[in-house]
């Protein structure tokens, strides 16, 4: 739809804007709007910057939550993006990615160790502490019971060959040189990382 006008009508138009705004200017204006401060949904939120969980490119996100930061509290996170200034991602992220917040609000996420006792089919929830000694006991047993000085031919190996260690793969490589020096110094030679898994 075109709009026809004369240019005897411009001019008009033209003119009664002028004077309207000549007015404003001089006073005759009508009352001001009431200026109202729009919350924003980030405004007072805490950043926190970590790294995405789903895969071992390690795409950076940031994660935003309210809380007291009071003891024994935990923040609730209510916004993830990506980080601009990670220099994987560049802000960007996958869709995994993307509703990572749908991940770390999920009633079905597991948030405490559990185990699972020999001839049960049950799992009962355990303490850290309690999930780190039985691992830590486990890993000794089975090394004590299993570790090869010499192999068949009389030389000296030291290894350690019925465990095996899965590195993650969105460490950093500081991370990933301490875990590789502390697998290699029990006698581990099954090592492998997330990022071939």
């Amino acid at each position: 739809m075109t709009l026809k006008i004369t240019r005897r009508q411009f001019f008009k138009l033209g003119a009664a804007g002028m004077a309207t705004s000549s007015m404003a200017m001089m006073g005759f204006a009508p009352e001001p709007a009431v200026a109202s401060i729009r919350h924003f949904k980030l405004s007072g939120a805490k950043i926190t910057r970590s790294n995405c969980t789903y895969c071992s490119v390690g795409c950076g996100v940031l994660l935003y939550s309210r809380g007291d930061e009071a003891i024994n509290t935990i923040d609730n996170i209510y916004h993830v993006e990506g980080d601009p200034d990670h220099p994987v991602s560049r802000g960007s992220l996958c869709p995994k990615g993307s509703g990572l917040l749908d991940y770390v609000n999920s009633d079905s996420r597991l948030s405490h160790p559990q185990v699972r006792e020999p001839g049960t089919d049950e799992w009962k929830q355990i303490s850290w502490d309690e999930a780190l000694d039985r691992i830590a006991r486990h890993m000794k047993d089975d090394r004590d019971a299993n570790f090869v000085t010499q192999n068949d031919a009389g030389s000296t190996v030291n290894h350690w060959l019925t465990t095996g260690f899965l590195a993650a793969s969105a460490s950093t490589n500081e991370t990933a040189y301490l875990t590789q020096k502390i697998v290699r110094s029990l006698g581990m030679l099954v090592f492998d990382n997330q990022a071939r898994v």
